[in-house]
């Protein structure tokens, strides 16, 4: 079984024990606390810094190209 499908059981398990014995508006805020503390196990990233980085590694992966060209013109103007 996968790391997510035990998570989301686990979440399941949780929420269903929960509402078995919680009125409305506790149930509410405890789901919330729940699903906060299993997503931050999961070590997610917010969208913007993974937007962020992606366009790092963008440019690196242009800047290693550039110098992959640099280097075989290099290397072709020696033989």
């Amino acid at each position: 079984m996968s790391t997510m499908q035990q998570f989301l059981d686990q979440i399941s398990a949780r929420i269903s024990a929960l509402a078995s014995s919680q009125p409305g508006q506790d149930l509410e805020r405890n789901v919330r606390a729940l699903l906060d503390a299993g997503l931050q196990r999961l070590e997610l990233v917010p969208r913007d810094e993974f937007d962020t980085q992606r366009r790092l590694l963008d440019r690196a992966l242009e800047q290693v190209h550039a110098l992959e060209a640099r280097v075989a013109e290099i290397e072709a103007g020696k033989r």
